[in-house]
């Protein structure tokens, strides 16, 4: 996705950590500074006029992850991504909200933990979200399994985006960790395809992408279900971790919508209705989407060709998968093997 994963803003201070992890934590190890290094270079075009804000994930040690960052108005995006597999610790607490998307994350060892809500040690967590409101806690530690790859959303609540889809009369947002959204994943992705793009940034479709990210946050946070999640006649959760889990078996072939229908015993009408209600895209979507998560997963071995990556995901040319990963992801899978070197 990027030619140059150092680009990030210029800063004149650092956020210095005041409190480590318990019984986790190294002993003496020096002071945490953020994640955003004060000596790297960033493209000037990517920022508006003005400071960017402070607030940002601290990663301990500084130099094992690789950033990419732009701030518009009231909201920034943060690509981070690991270059070692070592013991590594994450912080935030600030006066604005974080949500976190992990495009990659497995570890052997860890804990992850946010102002009330219990501590998980969940191993696996790819494709996870977490959401830290303003003014919490949020503690990290792991024993990487992957090299971690994850894309951070910084968003001030006085500002728009939020300012213009959070009435002042309502109550503060309510933590989340590890938990999963394919509407929220899908509007991340774009808006990190934005943020690592080397073509010329587009800030009209990075503030509309950001609107709608604000919408999805204020409604898993409020606990309040999308509107046509309120229509009856939904998946029922055997229907559709029996249809997620074949298509994902099946990523490779074109998956006609009666296949889907037999398995769980619907008609084809009724199967478009209910799927989209409940994962918030249709069947076709879908299966693109996971295809090219996995595309991703492939291309981070070095040993397939972008064509063999293609092929083994049922493109019967590299153009057409060229055509699809670029349009999903904003760039071409070469670029996008490039980002992880």
């Amino acid at each position: 996705m990027l030619t140059n994963l150092n680009a990030i803003p210029q800063r004149d201070d650092s956020i210095r950590v005041n409190r480590v992890l318990r019984s986790e934590a190294v002993p003496h190890r020096r002071a945490l500074t953020t994640s955003l290094d004060p000596v790297r270079d960033c493209k000037a075009d990517h920022f508006p006029q003005g400071r960017p804000s402070d607030a940002a994930v601290e990663v301990f040690p500084p130099d094992i992850v690789k950033h990419h960052r732009v701030i518009q108005a009231g909201m920034g995006a943060e690509v981070v991504q690991a270059i070692r597999r070592e013991r590594t610790e994450f912080h935030f607490e600030a006066p604005v909200h974080l949500l976190a998307l992990f495009e990659r994350g497995a570890r052997v060892a860890g804990e992850s933990s946010v102002d009330g809500l219990p501590r998980s040690s969940l191993k696996d967590f790819e494709h996870k979200l977490i959401f830290v409101p303003a003014g919490h806690r949020y503690d990290d530690w792991q024993v990487p399994r992957a090299l971690t790859r994850v894309i951070y959303f910084y968003l001030n609540p006085a500002q728009p985006p939020m300012s213009s889809v959070l009435a002042p009369h309502e109550g503060a947002l309510s933590p989340r960790l590890f938990f999963e959204d394919a509407v929220v994943c899908g509007t991340a992705l774009k808006l990190a395809a934005l943020v690592e793009s080397t073509s010329a940034f587009n800030r009209l479709y990075f503030d509309a992408l950001s609107l709608v990210l604000a919408h999805e946050i204020v409604r898993f946070a409020r606990g309040r279900p999308r509107i046509e999640r309120q229509i009856h006649g939904g998946l029922a959760p055997w229907q559709q971790r029996i249809i997620v889990d074949y298509i994902d078996e099946h990523l490779n072939e074109q998956i006609p919508l009666a296949t889907l229908a037999d398995l769980v015993r619907l008609s084809t009408y009724y199967l478009c209705r209910a799927f989209k209600q409940s994962l918030g895209m249709p069947p076709h979507r879908y299966h693109t989407f996971r295809r090219v998560e996995r595309a991703k997963s492939l291309l981070a071995d070095a040993s397939m060709s972008v064509t063999e990556v293609g092929l083994s995901l049922g493109f019967s040319e590299t153009s057409s998968f060229t055509a699809t990963f670029r349009k999903a992801m904003g760039l071409t899978p070469t670029a996008y093997r490039r980002s992880l070197l």
